[in-house]
């Protein structure tokens, strides 16, 4: 994981975005968030499992998908399957020891 501070880069609605092998940081302040970090780590992971081009591309059209559904951006992002698994295991620091292959299915 190779960490880069630059708030330009970022839409000013997310504090970071991982593409792979890189995580984008608004803040420096990030470095030093945990759950933040870990949830970026898990992106890493399932960006590997699919290796790298085939994560984007099952991210987006997860997101058009869900966003025909439900006609909100936001909301549509934090329903991604990618997301899901992010968000709800962002406070496990141990979670990607123990986390199985393409775990990210179980949040679709």
């Amino acid at each position: 994981m190779i960490l880069i501070v630059n708030k330009r880069l970022l839409s000013g609605r997310f504090k970071g975005i991982s593409l792979w092998p890189f995580v984008i940081l608004e803040s420096k302040q990030l470095k030093k968030d945990d759950y933040f970090l870990n949830h970026e780590k898990i992106h890493l992971r399932q960006q590997l499992e699919l290796l790298v081009i085939f994560f984007y591309v099952w991210y987006a059209i997860e997101f058009f998908v869900r966003y025909i559904d439900c006609r909100d951006g936001m909301l549509a992002y934090r329903n991604i399957s990618f997301e899901r698994e992010a968000y709800r295991r962002e406070a496990d620091l141990k979670y990607l020891k123990k986390r199985s292959f393409w775990a990210f299915l179980k949040f679709m």
